[in-house]
């Protein structure tokens, strides 16, 4: 049989074995009509399976080789050896691995779902579902190959990302294409192609937060050109975004908090939630039990900064995390949320010399978050640079354990902040210097033995 020089084969056989598993595929009378997908309810179906395109499936390795954790020695020594080494940033000889292949597949279902469309007539009686299918597949098309391109590609430049390498690039569900690496750029550019396609077909606001909207796509293209240092874009998406959904909870009290001293503080699709999706489980090194929070991250959150009650429990003689916007203390939430397109407006603003006005947004946030018996005293910049610095302070402290900050390291290296990454380990110090290769992390070595893509 000729072999298939690509990933789609092991896909297919992954979302096979899926659909057996939850369809009791034995139990069944055989009836291939019962597993072809040609209908328009098919079509949404495919993008409403939330264990394959929202729950634990967002990229999480860049999360794994960020700052915000450590692990104690007993917690490092207790680790596999892959885990060990994905610690250290020592390349990993992993295979096809969580998050190229739930990654993947996600795409897999987008784009078999706009195939299914095309055979589906779009009329006045079934417009507004089927542009919600086709608009959601677009959405998470974007969606994935934009975590992918962060996690695997190097940090967009504008000087380089023409030549350097992201992911593959799949617009189709027949898995005999052979698969090839595309540029950064080419990358970016197909999620702002997809983003924006989403947009004009999705809904202003969705039936349930796990599906896509307008909102959530604005939010989309704001993150995106975000990671592409284009802050008048992010900030024009970012404030289109805001204008669907600009609500905060108070942390003091309100409807959607449980109690800031438990374990989940914050309720399941709470008002900040434009979106809702979950990092993956990944290599597991920092997952919540394991993990505890950098000694300096935690010490800078102020005593009536109710963050620090809320996102922080003692695991003695350190922090552990557990402000998820998940209502699971072992799930970390990925997903499009207020807060983040409130900083980013924030960050774009003052990057844009607009001080005043991005200083504004940040105090909007950290009031929100601030003991109400305390007076709130409004944070201030002295200049361009200042406001940056205390803006992306505050977005690390926010958008804590969110799969973020891998992201915006590699930016502000790319803008010469010089930031290298440090951890003790058995008492030697490993350092990930700043804009290294290593900020496009491998691949699974055997995608590239299959496809004979180039490893990073």
């Amino acid at each position: 049989m000729k072999k298939l020089n690509n990933l789609y084969l092991i896909i297919s056989l992954l979302s096979i074995f899926t659909v057996i598993g939850c369809k009791k595929y034995l139990d069944v009378k055989s009836d291939l009509k019962l597993v072809v997908p040609k209908t328009l309810s098919d079509a949404q179906g495919l993008m409403d399976d939330a264990n394959l395109m929202n729950l634990r499936t967002t990229p999480s390795y860049g999360e794994s080789s960020s700052d915000d954790y450590f692990l104690p020695p007993a917690g490092y020594q207790a680790t596999l050896v892959d885990g060990q080494d994905v610690y250290r940033w020592k390349p990993v000889p992993y295979k096809f691995g969580i998050d190229w292949s739930q990654g993947y597949l996600a795409i897999y279902n987008s784009n078999l779902c706009m195939e299914i469309l095309q055979n589906v007539e779009r009329t006045d009686g079934n417009g507004q579902q089927w542009d919600n299918a086709m608009g959601s597949a677009f959405f998470y098309r974007a969606y994935y190959i934009l975590m992918l391109t962060g996690q695997y590609g190097l940090g967009y430049d504008e000087g380089s990302s023409n030549k350097d390498l992201g992911v593959v690039l799949r617009s189709s569900s027949d898995f005999n294409i052979k698969s090839v690496r595309s540029t950064v750029e080419e990358c970016y550019q197909q999620v702002i192609n997809d983003a924006s396609a989403a947009l004009n077909l999705l809904p202003n606001y969705p039936q349930h937060l796990m599906r896509p909207s307008k909102g959530a796509a604005l939010a989309l293209l704001s993150r995106c050109y975000l990671y592409m240092h284009k802050y008048e874009l992010a900030l024009k998406f970012a404030t289109e975004a805001l204008a669907f959904n600009n609500k905060l909870m108070d942390y003091n009290s309100d409807s959607d908090i449980v109690g800031l001293s438990g374990n989940t503080p914050f309720k399941k699709f709470n008002k900040e939630t434009l979106w809702y999706a979950e990092l993956s489980g990944g290599f597991g090194i920092q997952a919540i039990l394991r993990a505890r929070i950098d000694t300096t991250l935690y010490a800078s959150y102020n005593a009536n900064d109710l963050r620090k009650i809320a996102f922080f429990r003692a695991a003695s003689p350190y922090q552990q995390f557990k402000g998820n916007y998940t209502a699971n203390i072992n799930n970390n939430f990925s997903g499009l949320a207020t807060d983040e397109l409130l900083l980013t407006s924030a960050e774009c603003k003052a990057y844009l010399n607009n001080i005043d006005d991005g200083m504004k947004d940040l105090n909007t946030l950290l009031k929100s978050r601030w003991r109400n018996t305390v007076i709130y005293q409004p944070l201030t910049a002295s200049n361009r640079e200042d406001a940056l610095t205390k803006i992306r302070t505050e977005r690390r402290k926010e958008l804590l354990m969110r799969g973020l900050r891998f992201y915006d390291i590699k930016r502000y290296n790319k803008e010469g902040l010089n930031l290298n990454l440090t951890r003790l380990i058995n008492g030697q110090i490993v350092t990930l210097p700043a804009n290294s290769p290593f900020y496009a992390l491998p691949l699974p070595v055997d995608i590239v033995d299959i496809t004979g893509i180039q490893q990073n």
